[in-house]
């Protein structure tokens, strides 16, 4: 089922991000936490395609398992870095032949080692241009990326705002966010999107903190504003972790209460391949599943 018809069925939309396993082992119990979450009945499950799109194979193995074994709609990120058109629209095909139905079409980060994207001699150079390349095939549904603090690497958020317009241009049917700490980041993203003309579904990307050098290195890899109070917290807690991920679970279930109060069009889980964290935060919200947080969430 494509990303708009999830949307008009579900609203608000309920979903997870895996990355792909380094090994088989690692392969089995990923699958066993999907597994775990599947119980939660997301809307849709994503999987990543890894820095510099070094894991794609695994990436499509990991798709069409979760989605024949699990019946879950499992959306693949697909990324312009290291292919040529050729490829990717080889890959684009094969995703639909293997019944895939929805994409969530990125530019990638550089590979390993390299400071800055290069594009493929053959290839792409923007997200946009891979959105139109996706968009040639009507069979999907597609997502972009959003950036409620503008990208690490435009300086102004009114250019950053020019370029997802161009992705949305060019067929992208709903938006997924970078993670975020601090909701008014996100409504401010919001208004600005609607304000210059994008009116697709924003759905918002939720990380709870679990660890203080998590928090650290995942704020450093996207640029996510860090507030006080959730800084104040962490730090009193110190180096006991279990503390730590006891704030963090408080911070991300009140930002998901905060945003079904204000009407968010979905919540995106990044899971860092666990189950626990998210089910607690359902947990939290007084939610066995997502039809009931559903439900909770429109009273």
């Amino acid at each position: 089922m494509r990303i708009t018809d999830i949307m008009a069925e579900d609203g608000p939309t309920f979903s997870f991000e895996f990355f792909p396993p380094k090994t088989e082992a690692d392969a089995e119990a990923l699958f066993e936490r999907a597994a775990e979450l599947a119980a939660l009945e997301p809307s849709f499950v994503s999987v990543t395609y890894g820095a510099g799109g070094s894991t794609r194979d695994r990436t499509r193995a990991l798709v069409v398992r979760l989605n024949r074994e699990l019946n879950l709609e499992a959306v693949p990120h697909l990324t312009c870095v290291g292919s040529s058109r050729e490829e990717l629209r080889s890959v684009i095909s094969e995703f639909r032949d293997q019944g895939i139905d929805n994409i969530l079409a990125l530019r990638g980060d550089p590979p390993k080692g390299q400071s800055e994207f290069t594009p493929h001699p053959d290839g792409l150079t923007f997200a946009n241009e891979l959105v139109a390349l996706i968009a040639e095939d009507d069979h999907f549904g597609i997502g972009v990326a959003g950036y409620p603090e503008g990208h690490m690497e435009t300086a102004s958020k009114l250019v950053d705002m020019d370029n997802l317009k161009r992705k949305v241009d060019a067929g992208a049917h709903c938006i997924i966010t970078q993670l975020f700490f601090d909701n008014r980041d996100f409504y401010d993203f919001v208004e600005r999107c609607r304000l210059v003309g994008i009116t697709v579904p924003i759905i918002a990307g939720i990380m709870p903190v679990l660890s203080g050098k998590g928090i650290r290195r995942m704020a450093g890899m996207c640029g996510a504003r860090l507030p006080a109070p959730l800084l104040k917290q962490v730090f009193r807690a110190g180096d006991d972790d279990v503390a730590v991920e006891q704030i963090g679970l408080h911070w991300a279930t009140e930002q998901c209460r905060d945003l079904l109060d204000h009407g968010v069009q979905g919540i995106h889980f990044y899971t860092l391949n666990k189950s626990g964290a998210t089910m607690e935060i359902y947990h939290r919200l007084g939610a066995g599943n997502s039809r009931e947080l559903r439900r909770l969430s429109g009273e």
